[in-house]
């Protein structure tokens, strides 16, 4: 059961950036300021919640924070970004000691779109970690004389395949340092396909995990591949879809565990208004190397983000709470997540090189 003082640290955390996001917004700049600088022509896009960005811009117009703050809610969108995450996990090992311990990971992904053509784009993410583990790495060299296989894909531990307890404490130590390092790959049409009130979007593609992690425990030693696939809804108040991808390895060392892994992070968030919506984006894992009652990792999770405009650069700030409801029995598994990111973002229309 989560600690009850470290969940009214997470409420007013929330509160608290609500706080600073409303006061960021209003001490940008006025409506009734903006509006009079105005020309007709930009009054007309500003007035329209749907309008093109490009178009606004090549009027030399500027896009509303709400109008940004709807191309950022599309995956696919014609949007450069810059995620800055981070996760700290309260992580349990119920198979020994039932101790607890935090880990935590800084994630970056740079996404950017690039035009093939008018039917076509190319949606780009690469992805670098920097985590902190619970899990001393000179320890498990020590008792072990080899790697242990632990390591992280996108935030998430791998756990051990062999059944047998590392002759250590498993929550003794810490390491942090650099972590593998992804690429995804989406190709998705320009335009999506009306729904109901709404738009239907979908891309396909590939991902690519480079082993870049300093330490063993950092990173799974191995260099992965795999297929990635991402849908979505866009409809007036609700964002409902996923992002399905799967890793196998391909080389790396032999002393190292075999990958064979399925990240879906599934997303639901509800607009309260242009710039804030409420909801979440867990990530649910499957480990399918291994067996049957350590495979699977499900969180449920609820949050708040809002969208905010400093100077000429929109700025996403959100907070969520993921609860894992189904985790693994018999190694060291996540049960909670509480997640922070801070997202600046562009319109690609202002990049020259990406149309």
């Amino acid at each position: 059961m989560l600690n009850k003082n470290l969940a009214v640290t997470f409420l007013s955390a929330i509160t608290a950036m609500c706080m600073v996001s409303t006061t960021a917004f209003a001490a940008a700049s006025t409506p009734e300021e903006a509006e009079k600088s105005m020309s007709p022509e930009c009054k007309a896009f500003a007035a329209d919640p749907n309008a093109d960005i490009g178009e606004i811009i090549k009027a030399g117009c500027k896009p509303t924070v709400g109008q940004m703050s709807a191309l950022m809610d599309n995956p696919l969108g014609n949007v450069a970004m810059l995620f800055t995450q981070f996760d700290f996990y309260r992580m349990t090992n119920d198979s020994v000691t039932d101790e607890t311990a935090v880990k935590s990971n800084y994630m970056g992904i740079a996404q950017f779109p690039k035009k093939l053509n008018k039917d076509w784009n190319l949606i780009n993410r690469i992805v670098w970690n920097v985590p902190s583990m619970p899990l001393d790495q000179d320890k498990i060299d020590a008792a072990s004389g080899q790697p242990q296989p632990y390591g992280e894909l996108q935030g998430t531990t791998l756990p051990p395949v062999d059944s047998q307890p590392l002759p250590i404490n498993l929550f003794d130590g810490r390491t942090t340092g650099f972590g593998d390092m992804y690429y995804v790959g989406l190709f998705a049409p320009s335009q999506g396909k009306k729904m109901g009130d709404g738009t239907f979007l979908w891309g396909a593609g590939f991902d690519l995990g480079f082993a870049t992690a300093t330490d063993d425990i950092l990173g799974t030693g191995k260099w992965t591949a795999g297929p990635s696939a991402l849908a979505v809804y866009m409809g007036p108040k609700w964002k409902i879809g996923g992002l399905l991808q799967q890793y196998w390895d391909y080389a790396g060392p032999s002393d190292r565990d075999n990958v064979n892994m399925t990240n879906f992070q599934y997303f639901i968030y509800y607009s309260l208004d242009e710039v804030t919506s409420i909801g979440a984006g867990p990530n649910i894992i499957a480990n399918w190397e291994q067996p049957t009652d350590d495979r699977f990792t499900v969180p449920i999770g609820l949050g708040i983000s809002r969208t905010v405009q400093f100077g000429k650069v929109p700025v996403r700030f959100g907070i969520e709470a993921h609860y894992s409801v189904v985790q693994p029995d018999n190694v060291p598994s996540n049960e909670w997540d509480f997640r922070f990111y801070v997202i600046p973002a562009a319109p690609s229309a202002l990049f020259d090189w990406m149309n």
